[in-house]
């Protein structure tokens, strides 16, 4: 049950209202989530920027790599929500999020999402030099950043206990 009622559209401020406007433009609906954010509209600001993060690590990444990462992120600091929501981006697209085919770059860019979820001091020389012998500095900066983004996002929902979404359910992992 969540700690914090999430905003309804009806009872929102003008700006939350226009930024659930631009939510519901852009991906068909306000996830509750973003609904939560609404109490924040500067939360809501701030977090909504892990869009522009993920369509610039999907430029030198691609979608895929970007998915795997932030469901590598989202499973192992436990968050239901986000995880799920990997889940069925993974799944829609023809794999098994249990059981996923990885290449050697796949691997490095799993193991640095999780290692930033479980403890950035604690990211190896190793791990770091695998990701510089194929991604440039700036690329490094962003990937970080949009992983630094998700860890909020998924701090967030497991703070707050915000309610999974009906439309994720049918993909929530079981046990």
């Amino acid at each position: 049950m969540a700690r914090i009622p999430p905003v309804e559209y009806e009872s929102a401020s003008h700006e939350v209202r226009k930024a659930y406007d631009e939510q519901i433009a852009a991906h068909g609906r306000v996830t509750n989530m973003k609904r939560t954010l609404g109490h924040s509209p500067l939360a809501l600001r701030a977090l909504m920027e892990w869009y522009a993060l993920e369509g610039e690590v999907a430029l030198f990444l691609g979608w895929r790599r970007a998915r795997l990462f932030s469901h590598a992120i989202s499973s192992l600091t436990d968050c239901l929500i986000c995880s799920t929501f990997f889940r069925r981006l993974l799944i829609d697209a023809g794999e098994n999020p249990d059981a996923l085919e990885l290449d050697e770059q796949d691997r490095i860019i799993v193991d640095y999402g999780r290692q930033l979820a479980r403890d950035s001091n604690q990211v190896s020389d190793g791990l770091f030099r695998s990701l510089e012998s194929f991604l440039l500095p700036h690329q490094i900066v962003t990937l970080t950043t949009f992983g630094a983004l998700m860890i909020a996002t998924n701090v967030l929902n497991n703070a707050l206990k915000v309610d999974l979404d009906p439309y994720l359910a049918p993909y929530r992992k079981e046990g």
